[in-house]
């Protein structure tokens, strides 16, 4: 009786330390094949390098989303250790190949490249980001409309209300919060030789950035992030990622049926420490992803 005592409160301390909004919920591992449990994933953090762990909710590779998503996190990586985040999960609604082409157009450091600093998932039918909560998008019970036609709607705000403000904020730049990730992420872009490749000019021998035009505009050069600066980003990954590369990210029958085309991402930072989650994001929209300057200040 005492060993079935002690294995019930063994369980029930193992339930109380879990991330339970994940509970029982797997993705698969790129490197490995094997199924991740994605609660123990977040509660068991490399307790040497701090005790934090952060799991991403990406979208399928060719989104908007996922691409940012990974493009921000190459960048806040360091920083993100600093503070205390020992392990960092990325999930992406495709297959496995598709989730390798997308580290490898971004330059991502992860488990299937050169570094370990990112255990690369796949979820091809995105149900641990629904299991989390993540937006669904316009009319997700709706199996008559094609995923096509709500995509589109979601880009004018329906199922998707941030939309329209992300992609605005893009054009008209931001006069108090700086986002250094967006030079970064148009570096490895015209290192890449994608299009729109004027913005920047790189040392040819280093490939570090010596000019940042956007700095140059009359006024608005001095801000934080310039006006027309993320909107190039943003082109130059429409163009010479998603569509470009549209056959090898994009989602397959199976998924589409699954509502992944609309489905939106999300992320979480989990405290083994507290046994909390010290920051969550659900997307309220495409181009919507989570500030990692806010990350860095909550956590």
């Amino acid at each position: 009786m005492k060993a079935i005592a002690f294995y019930v409160g063994f369980l029930h301390l193992i339930q109380c330390t879990a991330y339970a909004p994940l509970a029982g919920i797997t993705a698969r591992s790129v490197k490995t094949q094997q199924n991740v449990d994605l609660s123990n994933f977040l509660s068991t953090p490399n307790s040497s390098d701090g005790s934090k762990t952060m799991l991403i909710m990406g979208t399928y590779a060719a989104d908007f989303n996922a691409i940012e998503y990974a493009q921000r996190l190459r960048y806040y990586l360091p920083e993100l250790k600093k503070k205390g985040v020992s392990k960092v999960g990325l999930i992406l609604n495709c297959e496995e190949e598709s989730a390798k082409a997308l580290a490898d157009l971004v330059d991502l450091p992860c488990d299937v490249s050169y570094d370990d600093s990112v255990t690369l998932m796949v979820d091809p039918l995105g149900e641990a980001g629904r299991k989390f909560g993540v937006g669904q998008g316009w009319r997700p019970e709706d199996k008559e409309i094609s995923p096509y036609i709500k995509l589109f709607a979601m880009l004018w705000g329906l199922g998707a209300w941030a939309t329209l403000p992300a992609v605005i904020g893009g054009y008209i730049g931001n006069p108090f919060t700086a986002q250094p990730w967006i030079e970064d992420a148009m570096a490895v872009g015209q290192k890449k030789g994608r299009w729109p490749d004027m913005a920047l000019v790189l040392n040819e021998e280093s490939g570090c950035v010596t000019t940042n035009k956007f700095t140059e505009l009359p006024v608005v050069g001095s801000w934080p992030r310039r006006p027309l600066e993320l909107a190039t980003l943003r082109l130059q990954n429409m163009m010479d990622i998603s569509i470009k590369n549209w056959k090898e990210l994009a989602p397959n029958e199976n998924a589409l049926k699954a509502g992944v085309l609309t489905q939106l991402g999300g992320c979480v930072v989990y405290d083994s420490e507290k046994k909390e989650a010290v920051f969550e994001w659900k997307d309220p929209g495409i181009c919507a992803v989570a500030n990692f300057e806010d990350i860095l200040e909550k956590i």
